[in-house]
């Protein structure tokens, strides 16, 4: 495969990774493959954020431990490399329903752990002189009916009833449209490709061993297989999120659910006045079909949302990554959100899937007997969580105990999906049920029946 070959895959893989080969700041050539045995003190599978973080973080602490990571294809080719770039402190699972299950204190010290991950970004990648265009500028969830407005400010009182979160109430004054808006503070901008590419590059410079177009086969209790040799490890991570739902080993445990994305071109600075989203904001509005969106650092909508439907048995395909019509509900939700942006062009289209759990609770998990360990299940959430769970992760593989290793998702189980058909029914039922929540709330001015319905599956 020649440079110019591999340069055209990858780079349309995503705004963000065609913006670096644009940009000259990387060809995204991949990385030699594993060739033969091989031995690691810690074996990753998966070069996305969960498992480069974990690398980070136990090179951090122990620099003689040899690290490898396999990868399938190259680093960042998956959600890390595709996702919204909201560096925020969002968690699958709501607080209430943390507290449900694992009790207030240990839903507030999960709230609080997500909160500093925040930070802990900005922290390394400044550390690190990892250029991704970092900007704490939070989150404005728009309000833009009376059904909206009661949402958000639900919202809000429920943060103000546990004192973690500190989230906002804006009016009509100060929201940039709608009747207001519920503002989280703790979310930052960031370009995706721009973090997962330089974390690679800053570990391999310090020793650890990346190989991509490296797909694993199979792996088990300290060993792994690939088409081209194995490697044996003391610690095996399992990194691989969505991208790992068709495998036999995770059969059901996780749910591949696509997430779309569009990106336009670059808009004026008299432009993005009006419209009043500043640098670092990211947005969203109190809809059931979640969409999201932030301005680049380069000035375009970066925009996404659900609405893609999932796909019989779990299959991930490359040509699931594209959905004309739902490339065209992006289009139109984003001009109905911004009319200033009705004549813009779009630039980028791309999507992939991200991992869900059947409870909707992301989880880290090791077990010192077959030294396997995993983290996942982050729901469109993963952006800083896997963060957290590397430096869980590390934790756990040396043993440390930490305030982080008692946190309510380590150790978690989710239960497993359903087998087919049940499995696909149910997901696509799902969807079609948030469509007709938003339906059915701007027809009657009140909360949806259908929304009530679903909220206790996808945790809330």
């Amino acid at each position: 495969m020649t440079s110019t070959t591999t340069e055209s895959k990858y780079r349309t893989l995503s705004f963000w990774l065609d913006s670096l080969v644009e940009s000259g700041a990387d060809d995204l050539v991949p990385r030699v493959a594993l060739s033969g045995d091989a031995h690691a003190d810690v074996v990753i599978i998966g070069a996305g954020l969960t498992g480069l973080w974990t690398a980070y973080y136990l090179n951090q602490r122990t620099p003689s431990l040899k690290i490898v990571v396999l990868e399938k294809h190259i680093a960042g080719f998956g959600a890390s490399g595709r996702n919204g770039g909201w560096c925020s402190a969002l968690f699958p699972s709501s607080t209430a329903a943390l507290e449900r299950r694992h009790g207030r204190e240990a839903a507030l010290a999960m709230r609080r752990a997500m909160i500093e991950t925040v930070d802990e970004v900005r922290r390394v990648a400044t550390l690190e002189s990892i250029d991704c265009d970092f900007k704490r500028g939070g989150t404005v969830a728009f309000a833009r009916d009376r059904v909206q407005w009661l949402a958000a400010q639900a919202e809000v009182a429920e943060a103000e009833s546990y004192g973690v979160d500190r989230l906002e109430l804006w009016d009509a004054e100060r929201s940039p449209l709608g009747l207001g808006a519920s503002y989280d503070p703790a979310c930052a901008r960031l370009q995706p490709a721009k973090l997962v590419r330089g974390l690679a590059a800053l570990l391999e410079r310090r020793g650890v061993i990346i190989y991509e177009r490296s797909e694993v086969l199979s792996f088990g209790a300290r060993r792994v297989q690939t088409a081209a040799g194995s490697v044996n490890g003391t610690s095996v991570i399992v990194a691989t999120e969505g991208y790992g739902a068709p495998g036999a080993a995770t059969d059901r445990a996780i749910l591949p659910l696509y997430s779309l994305m569009i990106a336009t071109e670059p808009l004026p600075e008299a432009l993005w006045q009006e419209i009043g989203i500043e640098h670092g904001q990211t947005f969203t509005d109190h809809r059931h079909l979640l969409i999201y969106g932030q301005r680049t650092a380069d000035n375009r909508f970066a925009f996404g949302g659900r609405g893609a439907r999932y796909h019989w048995g779990s299959s991930i395909r490359s040509d699931y990554d594209r959905d004309p019509r739902v490339f065209e509900h992006l289009r139109r939700s984003l001009v109905g959100l911004f009319p200033q942006t009705a004549n813009t062009a779009i630039t980028h289209s791309w999507g992939g899937p991200l991992g869900v759990p059947r409870d909707w609770h992301a989880a880290v998990n090791y077990d010192p007997n077959t030294g396997i360990g995993r983290a996942g299940g982050y729901v469109g959430d993963g952006l800083s969580t896997t963060n957290l769970a590397g430096r869980t992760l590390a934790d756990l593989v040396t043993g440390t105990n930490s305030e982080l290793t008692r946190l309510p998702w380590v150790g978690h189980q989710s239960p497993r999906w359903e087998p087919e058909p049940w499995r696909f029914i149910g997901s696509n039922l799902g969807l079609a049920a948030m469509t007709v929540a938003d339906t059915e709330e701007g027809i009657t001015g009140r909360s949806s029946l259908a929304a009530r319905l679903m909220a206790p599956l996808v945790g809330h």
